[in-house]
């Protein structure tokens, strides 16, 4: 049983187990992935894989941390790398944008960050370029 909006499904023992994936949008994401090879050895299941990957980038953690329940770490990691190399984070992304922005659920808003990052006490004293006309050899 999945709690809607929560990513929490009831084991068979009744314990809860956390999705990073919900059923819902499992549905839609599934279609979009690559068909699964059948020549060479079986790969994992997709949705571990994904998982995993959410789980990795929604923690932080280094990819030999993710949970073994995912499957192995390199196996994961080695889809995920495939899959950006193939183009299919891209097309996944365009297409879930596609459907969310023809639903009226897409709100592009854009956040520009303002930090200021100071340079090392090394590179203080380094020559600067600023980008001025100082320097710069006009042909007319």
């Amino acid at each position: 049983m999945l709690i809607k909006g929560f990513g929490l499904v009831f084991g068979e023992s009744g314990s809860v187990v956390r999705q990073e994936i919900s059923d819902e949008v499992w549905v839609v994401l599934e279609p979009l992935l690559p068909a699964v090879r059948t020549a060479g050895r079986s790969w994992t299941d997709h949705r571990l894989a994904v998982e995993g990957a959410a789980w990795k980038y929604r923690t932080g953690a280094p990819w030999r941390d993710v949970p073994e329940r995912f499957g192995k770490w390199n196996s994961v990691y080695k889809r995920f790398m495939r899959w950006a190399e193939d183009g299919t984070w891209e097309r996944l992304l365009a297409e879930m944008q596609r459907r969310s922005e023809a639903a009226g659920r897409l709100d592009w808003v854009v956040s520009i960050d303002s930090t200021i990052a100071r340079v090392h006490q090394h590179g203080a004293t380094l020559p600067r370029h600023t980008g001025g006309f100082e320097g710069v050899r006009w042909c007319v």
